[in-house]
């Protein structure tokens, strides 16, 4: 009986726990879209220019977040380029080569670095943009390749967690199967294991693509600024929606433009739940083609 109550006490404080997250959500969600659906237009992204010509890079656009979304994109898909190789061989290495000991030295390393505030990643990449300024070349100095690195820190113990935990996961029998059919590990790992786990490796990977979107406290040290255009190239200064927010919801002039902050926040929502999307489509089809495969 006593073990009974403390069952359906633990299922309500669920439900409620829940139910709490999914109201504070809901309610933050909720209060952004009211506040700022109306400033969500053309106006708002292309400002006075053309959006095909825009889109077409044939019209510049001075006064539309047009270019920090561009920037947005392109930091995102750098940082995850960077993070994505280092992230899944680390994460095999310590699932599947790694002795006991090392795994424990290495485990401890990337615990401390999930738990660097982002500030103080921001303040390394731009110490090192200033060292190669300083000693390599007069034309690097923060930069939207400096931002997208330090990023890629950042997310780092994502990826190797998830590809720890999901290679780290699957049973015994899987793992046995091949290698007694006479496979080599490397062959078992690529051909057995690493298509078992990319649902897992995948997951990591979403999250690793939200907290690159979002963050801001990096990229106003190593290269975001407020108005510059597209970005010309990996050296040159770009502009990001999450540094676009910041910067009008701490410097706004009148409503009008906090509305625009407002709008900027949906539109990074919207941009993250495309990135989202297509993460799980190519998860999907990763999996099946691997899984599958003729």
């Amino acid at each position: 009986m006593k073990y009974r109550s403390l069952e359906r006490l633990t299922i309500i404080f669920s439900w409620l726990a829940g139910l709490l997250l999914l109201s504070a959500v809901s309610l933050l969600l909720g209060y952004l879209f009211i506040k700022g659906y109306k400033s969500v237009n053309l106006t708002l992204i292309f400002g006075e220019a053309s959006p095909l010509r825009a889109i077409l890079l044939q019209e510049r656009v001075f006064n539309g977040l047009f270019p920090a979304i561009v920037g947005t994109l392109a930091l995102v898909l750098l940082s995850v380029f960077w993070a994505i190789p280092i992230g899944m061989a680390t994460g095999i290495y310590l699932a599947e080569y790694a002795s006991l000991r090392t795994k424990r030295v290495l485990d401890a390393f990337f615990d401390v670095l999930s738990g660097i505030p982002s500030i103080v990643i921001g303040l390394f990449g731009f110490a090192f943009a200033v060292f190669l300024h300083k000693h390599y070349s007069d034309r690097i100095g923060p930069c939207l390749l400096i931002s997208s690195i330090a990023l890629s820190f950042l997310v780092l113990p994502y990826i190797i967690r998830t590809t720890q935990a999901s290679l780290e996961g699957i049973p015994r029998e899987t793992r046995l199967t091949a290698l007694a059919l006479g496979a080599t590990k490397f062959q078992n790992i690529f051909l057995v294991l690493i298509p078992k786990s990319l649902a897992g490796i995948m997951s990591g990977i979403i999250l690793a693509i939200g907290r690159c979107a979002e963050d801001t406290a990096v990229i106003m040290l190593t290269g975001a600024v407020a108005s510059t255009g597209l970005p010309r190239s990996l050296f040159a200064q770009y502009e990001a929606l999450p540094f676009y927010i910041y910067y009008i919801s701490s410097q706004y002039a009148d409503r009008a433009e906090l509305m625009q902050g407002y709008g900027a926040s949906i539109i990074l929502l919207l941009l993250c739940a495309i990135l989202f999307s297509v993460a799980y489509g190519i998860r999907k089809g990763l999996t099946h083609f691997a899984l599958y495969r003729p």
